[in-house]
């Protein structure tokens, strides 16, 4: 169990304003035995826990205490496990960058099509870094065509998913996706 001797000043006092559900995922990711680098995926998170080590995350990483650097890879790897925020995935990416850990970007990748919903993926698509908008951008070209086709109706996602479908096309030859993009230009004209 951490305290605040374990932490200290303003961590300690983020660690105290955690609800204990939030506290537990992270002393009990402390606490297991994890393979792979991510904990175990048998415990409560929703959407508040994920904005709250989010913040304990940013927070740990701002101080360069080294004894600080384990508490934050074990908040990491269960963002890495339970996110599906874009704005976290974003804010995991930039660190596995910083550490110039490319095994847990290659990691972040693989969760994008397994546990992001396509129109938080095309939000990434859209991102000002380059690392993220081009995993994103990867993800979803690797979509079902019939999601991507989905997303043309959305004012926001569309132009995304129209690029998504030509990259279907032109790096795996879907003969679906051209079918759609063919029927989009001629509507066009």
């Amino acid at each position: 169990m951490l305290n605040d001797d374990d932490l200290g000043g303003p961590i300690a006092t983020l660690w105290s304003e955690l609800r204990p559900s939030t506290r537990g995922l992270v002393e009990r990711a402390l606490q297991e035995p994890t393979t792979a680098g991510t904990p175990s995926r048998n415990f409560h998170y929703d959407a508040r826990a994920d904005l709250e080590l989010s913040r304990f995350l940013a927070a740990l990483d701002a101080q360069e205490d080294n004894k600080l650097k384990s508490i934050a890879d074990t908040c990491a790897a269960v963002l890495l496990e339970k996110t599906e925020s874009a704005e976290v995935f974003t804010q995991l990416v930039r660190r596995a960058k910083l550490q110039r850990d490319y095994q847990r970007i290659d990691t972040l990748a693989d969760a994008l099509n397994s546990r992001f919903p396509a129109s938080e993926i095309c939000e990434l698509a859209r991102s000002e870094d380059v690392v993220v908008r081009e995993l994103a951008n990867e993800a979803l070209a690797r979509c079902p065509t019939p999601v991507l086709t989905d997303l043309l109706n959305d004012p926001v996602d569309a132009e995304t998913a129209r690029t998504a479908l030509r990259r279907q096309i032109a790096e795996y030859g879907s003969e679906e996706a051209r079918q759609i993009v063919s029927a989009l230009d001629q509507e066009e004209y």
